[in-house]
């Protein structure tokens, strides 16, 4: 069986003293796991998490690991090296997008919405690209926040609260029976950790140790 496609390399963890078990969020395939060859001795075009590049996923049977041949084409990783919170950033995403995506099913919107992230994350507006992509990252798994008007009545101001449970928003009045069990808005990392803690408590898994981080920094 053989997949190619393009992707970002979002992770990559020693098997051996040569090889790699290497994760890449691939355009067309989603979350794509795979052996990388002599990745960890590599000095000439080594592999680095942030690359994007062409990928192709070789494997005999669709259940098996695989290999990976990778052609990393540029390093969108090389611009945020500088920047501890960028960097920081980037990898709470990428931890996020192995934990929460199942390998092999495609998130083309989520797939440029994080080139776009990486792209932002060099900028001045960091922590709200990085929250953006959250809420994208919510969307694509089914968990969409609306914040355009009240899930109760339908009106559009006095929107100060989010349903954990629909995630939409809630006015004063209606959320006064209710304040207790609501979200308060407006809308930061504190809330949409909530969300992403409840997807890892459904799906069995750990919210990764660098997103919970983030709510100190």
């Amino acid at each position: 069986m053989k997949l190619e496609s393009v992707g970002i390399l979002v992770s990559l963890r020693p098997l051996n003293e040569r090889d790699a078990l290497a994760y890449i969020f691939s355009r067309d395939y989603g979350m794509m796991a795979g052996v990388l060859r002599g990745a960890i001795i590599a000095k000439k075009n080594k592999p680095l998490i942030g690359q994007v590049g062409g990928v192709t996923w070789n494997a005999r049977l669709d259940s098996q690991l695989g290999t990976f041949h990778w052609e990393s084409e540029k390093n969108l990783s090389a611009g945020l090296m500088m920047n501890s919170k960028s960097l920081m950033y980037m990898n709470s995403a990428f931890e996020l997008l192995v934990c929460l995506l199942p390998e092999r099913e495609a998130y083309q919107q989520l797939y440029q919405e994080t080139l776009d992230m990486l792209i932002g994350l060099v900028g001045d507006n960091k922590n709200d690209v990085y929250l953006m992509w959250e809420v994208g990252l919510l969307r694509a798994l089914g968990y969409a926040l609306d914040l355009s008007h009240c899930s109760g009545c339908g009106v559009t101001d006095a929107l100060n609260f989010l349903s954990p449970r629909t995630g939409r928003a809630v006015c004063d009045a209606c959320a006064a029976p209710y304040i207790n069990k609501l979200y308060k808005l407006p809308l930061g990392l504190n809330v949409t950790l909530r969300f992403l803690e409840n997807v890892c408590a459904q799906q069995g898994g750990q919210m990764p140790p660098t997103r919970q981080m983030l709510n100190f920094m």
